[in-house]
């Protein structure tokens, strides 16, 4: 019973948003109180620390908006300077197609803004971008939100690994135990982990490109085929490998701060020349259809043209991202000696209401501030005047509004189900009663779900390092119980929270509203389900074989399977163009 009430708050997320196709305002409200029942009458919280998580929650609500505010402000500054124009130009200049533009734009740039800022902020500045590019605004939060995969692990200079995971497995007997009969030093464990989730993620990650041309393609395409995507199977096998080489060998030899930051780079660095050289290039070139002939779901609130006064040159058009890149990375890597300064300044909202729950605010790390600074700043060298900024700062300031209608019920939500914990039953929180149900229902099959149990905390707390942090030290127990080696079960704790992240409400509600697409949120989640599903399970698959060895298993069966299927659709995409 336990259990059930535990899964409903997810169910009720699935049902509203998925199934009925609410809007994320309305659902995730009638989600809301339902968790808040089964938080007050289920696990008798009490009113006042359901209060307090609700509270944290909205804290956190606000911090999520200022990120969504500064993404849409740059990019309305943008619009306003022409420099959107220039944008659209340069990436037009490498190819025309609109699958090439998606894996440069999504997978290699939004790689490294994820290595760099993480918390959802790439898919706030991808989407607005792919949208300037030509994009239909749902095709662009789509695409631009299952880049929030792969590099998640290793978001904001490592923080789901250094911070998620090791804030959950220190100092626990357990944890000791196994470390001490090791010989290793914890440092040492959290440097393995780190490098086992870039092996783990890199075999599933290198096919996330072609699944981003396939998703595109089948929703948005004249012909709604997943086969068109396929077709480009070449040059999105070779982006995923250009990434995820040198962002495992970062991961495995110089630990996590790096991989995904110097993985989008160095990726970036390889293809985009030889793409403008015509390497790899498609035969034939994917474009949307006309925009009257779109369906108006596909549109977004914010204007679509805006007429620039003057033209801006290459340099100065890039040159805002160039600097968004540049300040998150000298904010966040600690031996360039900004990020003591940066994170001094620390408002701490100890025990609320007199419990146990805290909230610590960071106001000049939170990615937004960044956007918000270089968006003035890219006014200011675009020769935008008065009217110009001030349009930008309201239509930005209206596109936000709507945004936290969502948002200010959504991670409420989340805060009373991760802190349901806090009550006089004395049961464990919903998170941990759910992980244990699953624990003792597949047994020595773990490794095959321990992926969908960190995307479970993912998809509820909206952050990786928060899923890591809250099943870490359970995923090792289990592993401690099976006889696995736990550095495996672990790395697919981190492995699932990352792909989590596709789906979980706070990003797709910010991700959404930064592109100006508002109510379709439910239509999102259960497209983002297949390229989850495809993650989860090949990344079990995956785990189960590590742990298990080859042979003849589940493991190797599931491996086969997801492959084959892949194979047949690379084969039947190659022959239609053969055909055509």
């Amino acid at each position: 019973m336990l259990i059930l009430m535990s899964l409903l708050p997810i169910l009720s997320i699935f049902f509203f948003l998925v199934i009925l196709r609410w809007s994320a305002r309305k659902g995730m409200f009638f989600s809301f109180i339902i968790t808040v029942l089964i938080a007050y009458f289920g696990w008798q919280m009490g009113a006042v620390s359901i209060t307090a998580a609700s509270l944290k929650g909205v804290m956190t609500a606000l911090e999520v908006g200022v990120i969504v505010f500064g993404a849409v402000l740059l990019l309305n500054m943008l619009k306003e300077s022409g420099a959107v124009d220039t944008i659209r130009a340069s990436f037009t200049s490498i190819s025309p197609d609109r699958r090439v533009q998606a894996i440069i734009v999504a997978w290699l740039f939004g790689t490294f803004l994820e290595g760099a800022a993480g918390w959802g902020a790439p898919a706030t500045i991808v989407g607005p971008l792919l949208i300037a590019l030509g994009f239909p605004a749902l095709a662009a939060v789509m695409v631009a939100l299952m880049l929030q995969s792969t590099p998640v692990s290793y978001g904001a200079v490592g923080t789901p690994i250094l911070v998620g995971v090791n804030t959950s497995l220190e100092n626990q007997p357990v944890v000791n135990n196994y470390i001490d009969g090791s010989g290793q030093e914890m440092s040492n464990f959290i440097f393995e982990v780190g490098g086992q989730v870039s092996i783990f993620h890199a075999i599933v990650g290198l096919f996330v490109p072609l699944l981003m041309s396939a998703m595109l393609t089948k929703f948005f395409g004249r012909n709604r085929s997943f086969r068109e995507g396929f077709a480009i199977w070449p040059f999105a096998i070779f982006a995923g490998l250009a990434f995820v080489i040198p962002f495992t060998l970062v991961a495995n030899f110089l630990g996590p701060e790096f991989p995904s930051l110097l993985g989008g780079l160095i990726g970036m660095a390889i293809v985009i020349p030889l793409a403008k050289k015509g390497f790899l290039m498609p035969k034939t070139t994917f474009d949307f259809e006309p925009r009257e002939s779109w369906q108006k779901s596909w549109l977004s609130d914010i204007a679509a043209d805006v007429k620039p006064t003057k033209k801006i040159s290459m340099v100065k058009a890039w040159m805002p991202y160039v600097l968004v890149a540049l300040l998150l990375v000298i904010t966040r890597v600690e031996a360039l000696g900004l990020k003591a300064i940066v994170s001094s300044w620390v408002i701490s909202f100890e025990n609320i209401l007199g419990t146990d729950i805290t909230h610590n605010l960071t106001p000049l790390m939170i990615p937004g501030v960044v956007f918000i600074v270089v968006a003035i700043l890219s006014g200011w060298l675009h020769g935008l005047d008065g009217k110009g900024m001030a349009n930008a700062f309201k239509v930005s300031g209206r596109t936000i509004v709507a945004a936290m209608a969502a948002l200010i019920v959504s991670v409420p939500l989340v805060q009373v189900f991760i802190n349901s914990g806090l009550n006089d039953a004395g049961f464990d929180s919903m998170p941990l009663v759910l992980a244990q149900g699953a624990a003792s229902l597949f047994g020595d099959n773990w490794p095959l779900v321990s992926p969908a149990i960190g995307a479970m905390g993912a998809f509820a707390a909206g952050s990786n390092t928060v899923s890591n942090m809250m099943f870490g030290l359970f995923q090792f127990g289990v592993a401690d119980e099976i006889g696995a080696n736990p550095l495996y079960i672990v790395a697919l704790q981190a492995v699932g929270g990352a792909a989590g992240n596709m789906i979980c409400v706070h990003n797709v509600v910010a991700a959404s509203a930064a592109a100006g697409l508002i109510g379709k949120e439910g239509t999102l989640i259960s497209r983002l389900l297949i390229p989850t599903i495809f993650y989860l399970v090949l990344a079990g698959a995956v785990g189960y074989v590590w742990v298990n060895g080859l042979g003849l298993n589940i493991g190797i069966f599931l491996i086969i399977a997801v492959l084959t299927v892949l194979l047949t659709m690379i084969l039947r995409s190659q022959k239609r163009a053969e055909t055509n």
